[in-house]
């Protein structure tokens, strides 16, 4: 018999508050959803999703839902910013009745699965990529069979059954169900994020050999690399299309790393003929830029391409694993060959890294009023649960709250004792960030000036840089109306401190692509 399935993307609303970046929060289709929503179909059971990111958390609307629709299986993704909605959706969904079965996943979930069970009335969190584990569940597969999972048996002990061996061949998972989502409900993205809306989330490789101690996608996705071919891309670019989307995110961590399978990517996009438009929002690597590259991605639609910079300073880059060829002074380069085929560029810094030092972080705010962006997001290094950063404060006894309603980037919190500045020295560097680089920076101004008048969209600049100036650098909580806090289950994580996250490592067969991926890491 078909599983009745609802998923549940929490609300985004509480993640960027009232701070200067809450006016480019992302309002997307959530592409893990959409994933694990096309192998439950593909086994022929009944898939709803539910997307609170756009709207404030409401407890009354989950049950309205569940009421509603009387799933029997709910699956409900949650970062770190949003696990304490998904810990009230775990008790309300229970109270409604204890035979619906509740899992949960996504980064937070996966980096800290017996802690998330602790913290819940989940039965099962999963552990590395969910796509096939969540259609076993569907199809009624014992928790004990189904590897990559974490569980409570039925006398309510925590047991694991190890980690789910990394999908080798993208190209065989179905296309995702991007088809749930209700499409009016993305006009909502932010002008400064998107030139055509609606738009929606896609990725054509999955994974990174890299191995930055503030970055957790390893949880999720594996060390190392594997990409869907450039026809599967250009069929889901044809796809997303087909249903009424004119342009779409690549949230893939190393897209451009293998240059010629991008250029191949692009190449089929481009014959495909399909008018839409599309940015790397996730960042492309500063020593991946090349002008064929940059031409080719052009070509076929592209005209946006961020840069995760982080510092402006090489010794805090190679520091945190992100040294070697990711200089300062390549990604200079990358940003004038950019430039120079027409294609817009974002850049972004954090302040707070594991070395920074005031000096440092000064080098990061003169590096980013300099660099010819098109737009800079700038925001405070948390240490989030998975990331080699978070392990390393929690062995020091660093950590000073395990309120996950408080991990944003642009919190005013003092979640953690840095090893070597204060919070509030941190957060009036974020402030400068601000004024130096974007507020009274003429060039920056001038170029957003220009490129308005270029495309059409001067006016929502006006529109938004008037928010911009009257909001905070960073900001107090957004606070969720809660169904049920103090009945949430506790755990004492200074008691007993979280466990480093394993993740996976993605062999590949052929031993000299595998010699330069080690190479990387």
């Amino acid at each position: 018999m078909p599983s009745k399935v609802l998923l549940i993307n929490p609300s985004y609303s509480a993640s960027y508050g009232g701070s200067k970046t809450s006016i480019v929060n992302p309002v997307a289709p959530t592409l893990g959803l959409a994933t694990i929503a096309a192998t439950a179909l593909e086994r022929g059971h009944q898939v709803e999703i539910l997307d609170m990111s756009w709207r404030p958390y409401n407890y009354k609307l989950v049950r309205e839902h569940i009421l509603k629709g009387k799933p029997n299986i709910i699956g409900i993704t949650a970062t770190t910013p949003l696990m304490n909605q998904l810990r009230d959706m775990s008790v309300l969904i229970k109270d409604i009745s204890k035979d619906i079965i509740v899992v949960g996943g996504g980064a937070h979930p996966s980096s800290l699965p017996e802690e998330t069970l602790h913290e819940s009335t989940l039965d099962a969190v999963f552990v590395g990529e969910a796509d096939y584990s969540f259609a076993d569940i569907c199809d009624g597969k014992p928790f004990s069979e189904i590897p990559g999972l974490m569980y409570r048996d039925k006398d309510g002990k925590i047991k694991s059954t190890g980690l789910r061996k990394p999908i080798e061949n993208l190209d065989d998972l179905p296309m995702p169900a991007w088809h749930l989502y209700n499409i009016k409900d993305y006009y909502r993205m932010s002008r400064l994020l998107a030139r055509r809306l609606p738009i929606v989330m896609t990725e054509f490789s999955r994974g990174c050999v890299y191995k930055c101690d503030f970055c957790a996608s390893k949880i999720t996705l594996a060390l190392g690399y594997r990409k869907k071919s450039p026809k599967r891309c250009a069929e889901e670019v044809k796809l997303m299309y087909s249903l009424g989307f004119r342009e779409f995110w690549l949230t893939d961590d190393i897209f451009t790393s293998d240059q010629k399978w991008a250029r191949s990517v692009c190449d089929a996009i481009t014959e495909t003929g399909v008018d839409m438009t599309w940015t790397c929002t996730n960042g492309i690597r500063v020593e991946s830029a090349d002008d064929d590259l940059f031409k080719s991605l052009r070509k076929s639609g592209c005209y946006r391409v961020a840069f995760g910079f982080e510092s402006g300073n090489d010794a805090v880059l190679k520091s945190f694993g992100k040294g070697g060829k990711a200089t300062v002074q390549q990604a200079k380069k990358a940003v004038e060959m950019a430039r120079k085929t027409g294609i817009e560029t974002i850049g972004y810094f954090l302040v707070g890294l594991s070395a920074d030092t005031e000096e440092s972080m000064n080098d990061t705010i003169e590096f980013a009023r300099k660099l010819p962006l098109d737009m800079m997001k700038s925001g405070v290094a948390i240490a989030f649960p998975g990331t080699k950063m978070f392990n390393n404060y929690v062995d020091k006894g660093l950590i000073r709250s395990f309120d996950w309603d408080e991990y944003m980037i642009f919190s005013d919190k003092d979640l953690f004792a840095h090893e070597k500045l204060n919070f509030k020295t941190i957060q009036s560097y974020m402030t400068k960030f601000f004024r130096r680089c974007i507020l009274f920076n003429p060039r920056f101004i001038f170029r957003r000036l220009i490129r308005g008048i270029r495309t059409g969209e001067f006016f929502w600049d006006v529109y938004y840089a008037v928010k911009f100036y009257s909001l905070p650098a960073t900001a107090s909580l957004v606070k969720s109306e809660y169904y049920s806090k103090e009945r949430w289950p506790i755990y004492n994580f200074h008691k007993k401190p979280p466990k480093p996250a394993n993740y996976q490592i993605v062999r590949k067969t052929n031993p000299r692509a595998e010699s330069r991926e080690e190479a990387h890491i």
